[in-house]
Protein backbone atom coordinates (compact mmCIF):
# COMPACT_ATOMS: atom_id res chain seq x y z
CA UNK A 1 0.00 0.00 0.00
CA UNK A 2 1.41 3.46 -0.69
CA UNK A 3 1.42 6.29 1.34
CA UNK A 4 -0.15 9.49 0.26
CA UNK A 5 -0.30 12.99 0.85
CA UNK A 6 -2.93 15.28 0.11
CA UNK A 7 -2.77 18.94 -0.25
CA UNK A 8 -5.88 20.67 -0.19
CA UNK A 9 -8.87 19.26 2.10
CA UNK A 10 -11.98 20.38 -0.20
CA UNK A 11 -14.31 18.31 -1.57
CA UNK A 12 -11.74 16.25 -3.97
CA UNK A 13 -8.90 16.56 -1.45
CA UNK A 14 -11.07 14.65 1.19
CA UNK A 15 -13.16 12.22 -0.30
CA UNK A 16 -10.01 11.46 -2.29
CA UNK A 17 -8.38 11.06 1.51
CA UNK A 18 -11.18 8.55 2.92
CA UNK A 19 -11.43 6.49 -0.01
CA UNK A 20 -7.23 6.24 -0.40
CA UNK A 21 -7.52 5.46 3.50
CA UNK A 22 -10.29 3.39 2.75
CA UNK A 23 -8.64 1.45 0.67
CA UNK A 24 -5.88 0.66 2.49
CA UNK A 25 -3.36 3.11 2.03
CA UNK A 26 -1.49 5.38 4.68
CA UNK A 27 -2.82 9.13 3.90
CA UNK A 28 -1.76 12.55 5.15
CA UNK A 29 -4.34 15.55 4.60
CA UNK A 30 -2.78 19.12 4.55
CA UNK A 31 -4.54 21.97 4.34
CA UNK A 32 -3.91 25.81 5.56
CA UNK A 33 -7.15 26.35 7.09
CA UNK A 34 -6.56 24.77 11.32
CA UNK A 35 -10.48 24.01 11.73
CA UNK A 36 -10.63 21.63 8.59
CA UNK A 37 -7.70 19.57 9.69
CA UNK A 38 -8.93 19.62 13.22
CA UNK A 39 -12.40 18.55 11.86
CA UNK A 40 -10.87 15.62 9.81
CA UNK A 41 -8.40 14.37 12.10
CA UNK A 42 -11.56 14.42 14.51
CA UNK A 43 -13.39 12.22 11.92
CA UNK A 44 -15.62 15.01 11.11
CA UNK A 45 -16.63 15.68 7.50
CA UNK A 46 -15.82 19.35 6.52
CA UNK A 47 -18.07 18.95 3.27
CA UNK A 48 -21.64 17.48 2.56
CA UNK A 49 -21.30 14.53 1.17
CA UNK A 50 -23.11 11.10 1.20
CA UNK A 51 -21.55 8.61 2.96
CA UNK A 52 -18.33 10.55 3.73
CA UNK A 53 -18.72 10.79 7.12
CA UNK A 54 -18.57 6.83 8.13
CA UNK A 55 -15.13 6.42 6.06
CA UNK A 56 -13.39 9.58 8.19
CA UNK A 57 -14.49 8.41 11.11
CA UNK A 58 -13.39 4.59 10.41
CA UNK A 59 -10.17 5.79 9.14
CA UNK A 60 -9.03 8.26 11.45
CA UNK A 61 -9.46 5.13 14.03
CA UNK A 62 -7.99 3.08 12.64
CA UNK A 63 -4.71 5.35 11.98
CA UNK A 64 -4.79 5.25 8.38
CA UNK A 65 -5.79 8.95 8.11
CA UNK A 66 -4.58 12.45 9.42
CA UNK A 67 -4.21 15.54 8.93
CA UNK A 68 -2.00 18.80 9.36
CA UNK A 69 -1.31 22.01 8.24
CA UNK A 70 2.51 21.26 8.19
CA UNK A 71 3.73 20.53 4.32
CA UNK A 72 7.18 19.45 4.86
CA UNK A 73 6.53 16.95 7.37
CA UNK A 74 3.61 15.00 5.15
CA UNK A 75 5.90 14.74 2.40
CA UNK A 76 8.51 13.71 4.83
CA UNK A 77 6.10 10.82 5.69
CA UNK A 78 5.14 9.86 2.40
CA UNK A 79 6.31 8.66 -1.30
CA UNK A 80 3.25 10.34 -3.51
CA UNK A 81 1.79 13.93 -2.99
CA UNK A 82 -2.01 14.84 -4.61
CA UNK A 83 -2.44 18.64 -5.57
CA UNK A 84 -6.12 18.82 -4.97
CA UNK A 85 -6.32 22.90 -4.55
CA UNK A 86 -8.78 24.52 -5.91
CA UNK A 87 -8.61 26.54 -9.78
CA UNK A 88 -11.46 28.96 -9.35
CA UNK A 89 -11.77 31.78 -12.93
CA UNK A 90 -10.00 34.44 -13.19
CA UNK A 91 -11.32 38.13 -13.30
CA UNK A 92 -11.07 37.50 -17.32
CA UNK A 93 -12.35 34.14 -17.44
CA UNK A 94 -8.71 32.25 -17.28
CA UNK A 95 -8.01 29.64 -14.69
CA UNK A 96 -6.84 31.11 -11.36
CA UNK A 97 -3.01 28.89 -11.07
CA UNK A 98 -2.46 31.01 -7.74
CA UNK A 99 -3.38 27.82 -5.33
CA UNK A 100 -1.60 25.58 -7.74
CA UNK A 101 1.41 27.09 -7.88
CA UNK A 102 1.62 28.26 -4.49
CA UNK A 103 1.55 24.13 -3.82
CA UNK A 104 3.91 23.04 -6.06
CA UNK A 105 6.21 25.77 -4.06
CA UNK A 106 5.71 23.98 -1.32
CA UNK A 107 5.90 20.89 -1.99
CA UNK A 108 9.30 21.41 -4.02
CA UNK A 109 10.65 23.12 -1.09
CA UNK A 110 9.40 19.80 1.07
CA UNK A 111 11.04 17.41 -1.63
CA UNK A 112 14.17 19.60 -1.74
CA UNK A 113 14.83 18.31 2.34
CA UNK A 114 14.20 14.25 0.96
CA UNK A 115 16.61 11.83 0.19
CA UNK A 116 14.20 9.53 -1.35
CA UNK A 117 12.08 9.63 -4.56
CA UNK A 118 9.02 11.29 -4.14
CA UNK A 119 6.31 11.57 -6.63
CA UNK A 120 3.53 14.88 -7.10
CA UNK A 121 0.45 14.66 -9.11
CA UNK A 122 -1.91 17.19 -9.53
CA UNK A 123 -5.72 16.28 -9.59
CA UNK A 124 -7.08 20.37 -9.65
CA UNK A 125 -8.43 21.51 -12.81
CA UNK A 126 -5.79 23.05 -15.04
CA UNK A 127 -6.02 23.71 -18.66
CA UNK A 128 -4.00 21.94 -21.43
CA UNK A 129 -0.25 22.91 -21.21
CA UNK A 130 0.21 23.97 -17.33
CA UNK A 131 1.80 20.68 -15.88
CA UNK A 132 4.86 21.73 -18.70
CA UNK A 133 4.61 25.32 -18.98
CA UNK A 134 3.75 25.91 -15.31
CA UNK A 135 3.54 23.31 -12.62
CA UNK A 136 7.14 21.43 -13.60
CA UNK A 137 9.72 24.91 -13.68
CA UNK A 138 8.18 25.41 -10.60
CA UNK A 139 8.83 21.89 -8.88
CA UNK A 140 12.38 21.65 -10.63
CA UNK A 141 13.79 25.64 -10.23
CA UNK A 142 12.19 25.40 -5.67
CA UNK A 143 13.53 21.87 -5.31
CA UNK A 144 16.79 22.03 -7.24
CA UNK A 145 15.56 18.22 -8.71
CA UNK A 146 14.64 17.31 -12.01
CA UNK A 147 11.25 16.39 -13.43
CA UNK A 148 11.37 12.06 -14.12
CA UNK A 149 14.87 11.68 -12.44
CA UNK A 150 14.95 13.51 -9.23
CA UNK A 151 10.98 13.21 -8.43
CA UNK A 152 7.87 12.03 -10.16
CA UNK A 153 5.20 13.91 -12.19
CA UNK A 154 1.80 13.31 -13.34
CA UNK A 155 -1.44 14.30 -13.88
CA UNK A 156 -4.83 12.42 -12.76
CA UNK A 157 -7.71 14.39 -13.02
CA UNK A 158 -11.02 13.54 -10.84
CA UNK A 159 -14.37 12.71 -12.22
CA UNK A 160 -16.24 13.06 -9.30
CA UNK A 161 -19.74 14.63 -8.90
CA UNK A 162 -21.17 16.20 -5.74
CA UNK A 163 -23.36 13.99 -4.06
CA UNK A 164 -22.46 10.56 -5.54
CA UNK A 165 -18.66 11.07 -5.10
CA UNK A 166 -17.70 8.13 -3.25
CA UNK A 167 -19.98 5.75 -5.85
CA UNK A 168 -18.29 7.52 -8.53
CA UNK A 169 -14.74 6.97 -7.06
CA UNK A 170 -15.55 2.89 -6.62
CA UNK A 171 -17.37 3.20 -10.00
CA UNK A 172 -15.74 5.41 -12.16
CA UNK A 173 -16.77 5.62 -15.74
CA UNK A 174 -13.46 7.42 -16.97
CA UNK A 175 -9.54 6.89 -15.19
CA UNK A 176 -7.31 8.64 -17.27
CA UNK A 177 -3.73 10.07 -16.40
CA UNK A 178 -0.28 11.27 -17.13
CA UNK A 179 3.14 11.46 -16.09
CA UNK A 180 6.69 11.29 -17.26
CA UNK A 181 8.10 8.60 -15.05
CA UNK A 182 7.66 4.75 -14.85
CA UNK A 183 7.44 4.71 -11.25
CA UNK A 184 4.77 7.54 -11.12
CA UNK A 185 2.80 5.69 -13.65
CA UNK A 186 2.99 2.71 -11.70
CA UNK A 187 1.77 4.00 -8.42
CA UNK A 188 -1.23 5.91 -10.36
CA UNK A 189 -2.16 2.09 -11.57
CA UNK A 190 -1.58 0.43 -8.07
CA UNK A 191 -4.17 3.03 -6.55
CA UNK A 192 -6.80 2.20 -9.51
CA UNK A 193 -6.23 -1.98 -9.55
CA UNK A 194 -9.40 -3.27 -9.00
CA UNK A 195 -11.68 -0.75 -10.04
CA UNK A 196 -14.08 -1.73 -12.65
CA UNK A 197 -13.04 0.67 -15.46
CA UNK A 198 -9.74 0.60 -17.52
CA UNK A 199 -6.37 2.91 -17.11
CA UNK A 200 -6.17 5.45 -19.90
CA UNK A 201 -2.67 6.49 -19.75
CA UNK A 202 -1.72 9.92 -22.06
CA UNK A 203 0.31 12.44 -22.58
CA UNK A 204 0.42 15.12 -19.37
CA UNK A 205 -1.28 17.63 -21.87
CA UNK A 206 -4.09 15.06 -23.31
CA UNK A 207 -5.22 14.21 -19.64
CA UNK A 208 -5.82 18.13 -19.10
CA UNK A 209 -7.68 18.33 -22.12
CA UNK A 210 -9.61 15.44 -21.37
CA UNK A 211 -10.66 16.92 -18.24
CA UNK A 212 -12.06 20.26 -19.68
CA UNK A 213 -13.34 18.38 -22.38
CA UNK A 214 -15.29 16.30 -19.86
CA UNK A 215 -16.84 19.28 -18.59
CA UNK A 216 -17.78 21.09 -21.16
CA UNK A 217 -19.27 18.72 -23.02
CA UNK A 218 -21.84 18.07 -20.07
CA UNK A 219 -22.20 21.60 -20.09
CA UNK A 220 -23.38 21.70 -23.82
CA UNK A 221 -25.87 18.52 -23.30
CA UNK A 222 -27.31 20.13 -20.61
CA UNK A 223 -27.43 23.54 -22.70
CA UNK A 224 -28.75 21.22 -25.61
CA UNK A 225 -31.63 19.42 -23.66
CA UNK A 226 -32.81 22.55 -22.57
CA UNK A 227 -33.23 24.25 -26.08
CA UNK A 228 -34.91 21.21 -26.99
CA UNK A 229 -37.41 21.26 -24.02
CA UNK A 230 -37.59 25.05 -24.27
CA UNK A 231 -38.99 24.18 -28.28
CA UNK A 232 -40.95 21.25 -27.23
CA UNK A 233 -42.83 23.20 -25.02
CA UNK A 234 -43.84 25.88 -27.08
CA UNK A 235 -45.27 22.88 -29.36
CA UNK A 236 -47.25 21.43 -27.08
CA UNK A 237 -44.30 18.46 -26.46
CA UNK A 238 -43.37 16.99 -23.54
CA UNK A 239 -39.59 18.00 -23.95
CA UNK A 240 -38.28 15.19 -21.15
CA UNK A 241 -39.96 12.35 -23.27
CA UNK A 242 -38.21 13.62 -26.53
CA UNK A 243 -34.91 13.31 -25.09
CA UNK A 244 -35.73 10.15 -23.05
CA UNK A 245 -36.46 8.34 -26.35
CA UNK A 246 -33.76 9.88 -28.48
CA UNK A 247 -31.06 8.71 -25.55
CA UNK A 248 -32.36 5.03 -25.71
CA UNK A 249 -30.48 4.77 -29.58
CA UNK A 250 -27.20 4.10 -28.86
CA UNK A 251 -26.22 2.87 -32.31
CA UNK A 252 -26.74 6.37 -33.75
CA UNK A 253 -27.72 9.59 -31.30
CA UNK A 254 -25.93 8.14 -28.69
CA UNK A 255 -22.70 6.68 -30.75
CA UNK A 256 -19.34 7.83 -30.55
CA UNK A 257 -19.18 7.72 -34.28
CA UNK A 258 -20.20 11.10 -34.22
CA UNK A 259 -17.73 12.36 -31.49
CA UNK A 260 -14.65 12.09 -34.08
CA UNK A 261 -12.86 15.24 -34.40
CA UNK A 262 -12.89 15.97 -38.28
CA UNK A 263 -14.26 17.50 -40.66
CA UNK A 264 -18.21 19.47 -41.44
CA UNK A 265 -20.98 17.74 -41.58
CA UNK A 266 -23.45 17.77 -44.81
CA UNK A 267 -25.66 15.95 -46.59
CA UNK A 268 -29.44 16.02 -47.21
CA UNK A 269 -30.74 15.92 -43.65
CA UNK A 270 -28.43 17.61 -41.36
CA UNK A 271 -27.78 21.04 -42.46
CA UNK A 272 -31.66 21.35 -43.39
CA UNK A 273 -32.67 20.25 -40.53
CA UNK A 274 -30.94 21.96 -37.94
CA UNK A 275 -32.19 25.28 -40.41
CA UNK A 276 -35.82 24.14 -39.69
CA UNK A 277 -35.56 23.77 -36.15
CA UNK A 278 -34.48 27.07 -35.89
CA UNK A 279 -37.21 28.51 -37.95
CA UNK A 280 -39.53 26.57 -36.02
CA UNK A 281 -38.12 28.23 -32.87
CA UNK A 282 -38.20 31.38 -34.39
CA UNK A 283 -41.65 31.68 -35.01
CA UNK A 284 -42.22 30.61 -31.26
CA UNK A 285 -40.11 33.28 -30.07
CA UNK A 286 -37.82 30.35 -28.38
CA UNK A 287 -34.42 31.33 -28.30
CA UNK A 288 -31.86 28.98 -29.54
CA UNK A 289 -28.33 30.49 -29.09
CA UNK A 290 -26.75 26.82 -28.84
CA UNK A 291 -28.29 25.46 -32.41
CA UNK A 292 -27.90 29.46 -33.62
CA UNK A 293 -24.01 28.57 -33.91
CA UNK A 294 -23.91 24.82 -35.16
CA UNK A 295 -24.17 26.03 -38.81
CA UNK A 296 -21.45 28.86 -38.34
CA UNK A 297 -19.11 26.36 -36.74
CA UNK A 298 -20.60 24.28 -39.44
CA UNK A 299 -18.68 26.62 -41.92
CA UNK A 300 -15.79 27.34 -39.97
CA UNK A 301 -14.85 24.19 -40.32
CA UNK A 302 -14.88 24.26 -43.98
CA UNK A 303 -13.05 27.90 -43.83
CA UNK A 304 -10.08 26.31 -41.90
CA UNK A 305 -9.73 23.56 -44.32
CA UNK A 306 -9.64 25.85 -47.15
CA UNK A 307 -7.21 27.91 -45.31
CA UNK A 308 -4.87 24.23 -44.81
CA UNK A 309 -5.06 23.85 -48.65
CA UNK A 310 -3.72 27.28 -49.55
CA UNK A 311 -1.01 27.16 -47.42
CA UNK A 312 0.20 24.02 -48.94
CA UNK A 313 2.60 24.63 -51.86
CA UNK A 314 1.53 24.20 -55.17
CA UNK A 315 -1.62 24.61 -57.84
CA UNK A 316 -3.60 21.20 -58.29
CA UNK A 317 -4.79 19.38 -56.21
CA UNK A 318 -6.03 15.73 -55.76
CA UNK A 319 -8.80 15.23 -53.87
CA UNK A 320 -10.26 11.88 -52.30
CA UNK A 321 -13.84 11.90 -51.59
CA UNK A 322 -16.43 14.58 -53.07
CA UNK A 323 -19.67 13.39 -51.63
CA UNK A 324 -20.85 14.25 -48.54
CA UNK A 325 -19.34 11.05 -47.10
CA UNK A 326 -17.96 8.08 -47.86
CA UNK A 327 -19.92 4.92 -49.45
CA UNK A 328 -22.47 6.91 -51.35
CA UNK A 329 -22.63 9.60 -54.72
CA UNK A 330 -25.10 12.33 -52.64
CA UNK A 331 -23.57 15.86 -52.83
CA UNK A 332 -26.23 17.34 -51.96
CA UNK A 333 -24.79 20.24 -49.12
CA UNK A 334 -21.79 18.26 -48.99
CA UNK A 335 -19.23 20.29 -47.42
CA UNK A 336 -16.31 18.86 -49.61
CA UNK A 337 -18.41 20.38 -53.36
CA UNK A 338 -18.38 23.16 -51.55
CA UNK A 339 -14.91 23.37 -50.51
CA UNK A 340 -14.15 22.31 -53.69
CA UNK A 341 -15.82 24.88 -55.78
CA UNK A 342 -14.17 27.54 -53.34
CA UNK A 343 -10.81 26.10 -54.33
CA UNK A 344 -12.05 25.97 -58.20
CA UNK A 345 -12.86 29.31 -58.05
CA UNK A 346 -9.20 30.59 -56.45
CA UNK A 347 -7.28 28.90 -59.39
CA UNK A 348 -6.43 25.59 -57.96
CA UNK A 349 -6.37 22.79 -60.83
CA UNK A 350 -8.66 20.47 -58.97
CA UNK A 351 -9.01 16.51 -59.99
CA UNK A 352 -11.34 14.05 -58.16
CA UNK A 353 -10.99 10.65 -56.70
CA UNK A 354 -14.19 9.04 -55.30
CA UNK A 355 -15.69 5.69 -56.33
CA UNK A 356 -19.03 6.11 -56.00
CA UNK A 357 -19.64 9.55 -57.72
CA UNK A 358 -17.78 7.93 -60.22
CA UNK A 359 -20.65 4.78 -60.96
CA UNK A 360 -22.83 6.71 -61.13
CA UNK A 361 -21.70 8.73 -63.63
CA UNK A 362 -20.27 5.33 -65.34
CA UNK A 363 -23.17 3.91 -65.32
CA UNK A 364 -25.71 6.71 -66.35
CA UNK A 365 -27.85 6.74 -62.90
CA UNK A 366 -30.75 8.71 -62.56
CA UNK A 367 -29.01 10.34 -60.09
CA UNK A 368 -25.49 11.07 -61.09
CA UNK A 369 -24.25 14.29 -59.63
CA UNK A 370 -27.41 14.67 -57.56
CA UNK A 371 -26.84 17.83 -55.78
CA UNK A 372 -23.91 19.08 -57.17
CA UNK A 373 -24.47 22.64 -58.56
CA UNK A 374 -21.37 23.99 -57.11
CA UNK A 375 -18.42 22.38 -58.52
CA UNK A 376 -17.91 23.05 -62.59
CA UNK A 377 -17.59 19.91 -65.12
CA UNK A 378 -17.18 17.38 -62.28
CA UNK A 379 -17.57 14.82 -64.06
CA UNK A 380 -14.34 15.96 -66.42
CA UNK A 381 -12.88 16.16 -63.21
CA UNK A 382 -13.20 12.45 -61.80
CA UNK A 383 -9.78 9.99 -62.27
CA UNK A 384 -10.89 6.15 -61.67
CA UNK A 385 -6.93 5.68 -60.06
CA UNK A 386 -5.96 6.65 -57.09
CA UNK A 387 -1.93 6.50 -58.46
CA UNK A 388 -3.40 8.63 -61.21
CA UNK A 389 -5.11 11.31 -59.08
CA UNK A 390 -1.61 11.17 -56.71
CA UNK A 391 0.89 11.15 -59.29
CA UNK A 392 -0.91 14.09 -61.17
CA UNK A 393 -1.19 16.33 -58.19
CA UNK A 394 0.89 18.99 -55.90
CA UNK A 395 -1.34 18.76 -53.21
CA UNK A 396 -3.89 15.86 -51.66
CA UNK A 397 -6.96 16.64 -50.21
CA UNK A 398 -8.12 13.94 -48.28
CA UNK A 399 -12.36 14.24 -47.67
CA UNK A 400 -13.76 10.74 -47.45
CA UNK A 401 -11.91 7.44 -46.62
CA UNK A 402 -11.49 5.06 -48.86
CA UNK A 403 -9.93 1.97 -48.11
CA UNK A 404 -8.01 1.40 -51.05
CA UNK A 405 -6.69 4.92 -50.94
CA UNK A 406 -4.97 4.64 -47.72
CA UNK A 407 -1.75 2.81 -48.05
CA UNK A 408 -0.65 4.82 -51.54
CA UNK A 409 -1.97 8.05 -49.49
CA UNK A 410 0.45 7.22 -46.56
CA UNK A 411 3.10 6.31 -48.96
CA UNK A 412 2.88 9.73 -50.66
CA UNK A 413 2.31 11.85 -47.91
CA UNK A 414 6.29 11.72 -47.44
CA UNK A 415 6.79 13.86 -50.66
CA UNK A 416 3.58 15.81 -51.29
CA UNK A 417 1.76 17.89 -49.48
CA UNK A 418 -1.79 16.05 -47.88
CA UNK A 419 -4.22 18.11 -46.14
CA UNK A 420 -6.20 15.15 -43.96
CA UNK A 421 -9.92 16.07 -43.11
CA UNK A 422 -10.87 12.45 -42.24
CA UNK A 423 -7.75 10.63 -40.96
CA UNK A 424 -6.24 8.03 -43.17
CA UNK A 425 -3.78 7.05 -40.35
CA UNK A 426 -4.08 7.18 -36.82
CA UNK A 427 -0.47 7.59 -36.22
CA UNK A 428 -0.26 10.16 -38.25
CA UNK A 429 -0.29 14.20 -36.65
CA UNK A 430 0.60 17.22 -38.39
CA UNK A 431 4.10 18.23 -39.36
CA UNK A 432 6.27 18.12 -41.99
CA UNK A 433 3.98 17.68 -45.29
CA UNK A 434 1.42 16.53 -43.52
CA UNK A 435 -1.39 18.47 -42.01
CA UNK A 436 -4.70 16.98 -40.36
CA UNK A 437 -7.56 19.01 -39.34
CA UNK A 438 -7.71 18.00 -35.49
CA UNK A 439 -4.70 16.56 -35.10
Amino acid sequence: MARISILGIGYVGVVSAACLAEDGHTVVAVDVDPAKVAKLNAGEAPIVETGLTPLLERNVARGRLSATTDVSSAIAETDLTFICVGTPSASDGAVGLNYVKQACKDVAAAIRQKSTFHSVVVRSTIVPGTMESECIPILEQVSGLTAGDGFGVGYYPEFLREGTAIDDNYNPGLIVFGTIDPVTEQLLRDINAGLPCACNVVPLATAEMIKYTSNSWRAVKVTFANEIGNIAKACGIDGQLVLKVLCSDDKVNMSPYFMRPGFAFGGSCLPKDVRALRHLAGEREVSTPLLDSVLTANAGQIERAETMVENAPGKSIGMVGISFKAGTDDLRESPLAELASRLISKGFDLRVYDPSVSVAYSHNMGGSGRGNGIVPDLKERLVDEIDELIEGADILLVGNRYEEAVEPLTEAASTKSLVDLTRINPKMRSGGLYAGICW
